[in-house]
């Protein structure tokens, strides 16, 4: 039997694109004995992390991955070996999306090239390649029906199409991403499959350029959805970020629905007499070593006075915080508590947390900035003597575990609120003390609710307004 690695899948975490969830994606290429599967979402790796969750439990291998649209060069896939590639790859869509507007990712070459180290590539070829079938185009109605004359004639307009196109001849392009990246760097080129009538000689013509720009061909299917029957949901989801009905979206929609995972020994048969593309594809994932299991909490280094330790400093500040807080003496159950307390914290070397939380409620109260601190962050007395919290340990039996504990092997999580009509000056400090490689603002996953779900779905499906609010309602 042969084996196949799929390693181009969208899933819904590239918004309004990817038809499937990650475990969706995860499941189908368990139960179709594929080798390993990779997650490539466009200039994010938001889905990774369910992704790899899903893979450890069905017992399959992932690959952390993500495609990377370029200004300047046809788009790539990246695939990080090791934990160093990995950072450079996260600091690279950084880069990008920090020069960008919001939602959006400004990439170079030459980025690219600078955190190529460790980066596995694949490129992608551009869109020239999707067009319709040449044996559907005007320019053969009539012809002879001879297959071997369609081929040729196929041949010649898809050679026409990669001179016309509008980044240059894809051979230049190839030439340019090898140069760039460096010979050192391991560098591919995708040829896909889409039952569009014109694939074996695209697939051809790929695999000759590939080989005079020194770049080997490797299959992947270019997945949006886990299988073919989400395809109408990927035409809905086309539709809503089009803006515009299923009877208008024309060739934006998929000529077909085979942009799914497929078993090794379909994609064989699509690949027959380019064996050793698979074969490619297999061996990447096998260099990918990288798993997102080698992760740890890391927290960066927090300015403290000259001679002091984090650990030191925050005691500091902790014993005298109790000292205000109890003016007229530290009861022995609440100094028998912090000291606990504090030994647990310097075994878990969480005290430049502790400091940075208590530094910007610091800030916040010195301008009037109304804040407090809720959650299980309250069941700490040394919240309550930095002044993050204000619920008394006296007048509560407080349970630190549920804030700290060696067992949960995760970082607590300190909430703060922050009087809305102030909360801008509060981040300006942040990222002034801080800096901006060093801080930023944490991302949430836009979801639709039934409601808007109802209301979009509607409008692409071309429902006239008053049964889509009928329906929303409903």
């Amino acid at each position: 039997m042969p084996s196949y690695t799929e390693l181009e899948v969208t899933t819904n975490f590239t918004f309004l694109a990817g038809g499937s969830h990650p475990e969706e994606l995860v499941a189908t290429a368990k139960a179709l004995d594929l080798a390993a599967i990779a997650v490539t979402d466009r200039n994010t790796l938001a889905g990774a992390v369910r992704a790899h969750i899903a893979a450890k439990e069905a017992g399959i291998k992932f690959i952390v991955g993500v495609r990377l649209d370029l200004q300047d060069a046809p788009s790539l896939l990246a695939y990080p070996t090791d934990r160093a590639a990995y950072g450079r790859l996260c600091r690279l869509l950084t880069l990008g999306q920090r020069r960008a507007e919001k939602g959006q990712c400004t990439l170079f070459l030459d980025d690219v090239a600078s955190h190529a180290e460790g980066l596995i590539f694949i490129v992608l070829p551009p869109d020239v390649f999707l067009v319709p079938s040449p044996m559907s185009s005007p320019g053969l109605a009539g012809r002879s029906s001879n297959l071997g004359h369609l081929a040729n004639e196929g041949q010649e307009l898809l050679d026409a199409r990669l001179r016309g196109h509008d980044k240059g001849n894809l051979e230049v392009q190839l030439r340019r991403i090898k140069h760039a990246l460096g010979e050192k760097t391991p560098l591919y080129l995708a040829a896909r499959h889409g039952y569009r009538g014109d694939d074996r000689a695209r697939i051809a013509a790929l695999a000759e350029l590939g080989r005079r720009a020194g770049i080997p061909l490797v299959a992947t299917n270019a997945v949006l959805y886990h299988a073919p029957h989400r395809r109408a949901l990927q035409d809905v989801l086309t539709c809503i970020r089009e803006k515009c009905t299923i009877a208008e979206a024309g060739l934006r929609l998929e000529a077909n629905a085979e942009r799914h995972i497929k078993s090794a020994k379909e994609m064989a048969l699509l690949f027959a007499g380019h064996e050793d593309a698979l074969r490619r594809g297999v061996e990447i994932a096998q260099a990918c070593a990288f798993s997102l299991d080698e992760l740890k909490y890391e927290y960066p280094d927090e300015p403290v006075p000259e001679g002091k330790t984090p650990q030191s400093h925050l005691e500091d500040l902790t014993w005298d915080g109790a000292a205000w807080r109890y003016p007229n003496g530290l009861p022995d159950k609440v100094r028998n508590t912090l000291v606990k307390e504090l030994a647990l914290i310097a075994e878990l070397s969480y005290a430049p947390y502790f400091l940075t939380v208590h530094d910007i409620v610091r800030y916040a109260r010195s301008l009037g900035i109304l804040c407090q601190g809720r959650g299980s962050a309250a069941n700490s007395a040394v919240c309550y003597c930095l002044a993050v919290t204000n619920v008394d340990p006296t007048e509560i039996d407080l349970l630190f575990e549920r804030f700290v504990s060696p067992e949960r092997k995760e970082p607590p999580d300190i909430d703060v609120d922050f009087e809305h009509e102030r909360r801008e000056e509060v981040i300006k400090y942040i990222y002034a003390r801080y800096g901006r490689d060093r801080a930023g603002l944490a991302a949430t996953v836009i979801c639709y609710r039934g409601r808007l779900a109802v209301r979009e779905v509607g409008k692409a499906l071309g429902l006239s307004a008053d049964t889509v609010a009928a329906l929303a309602t409903a």
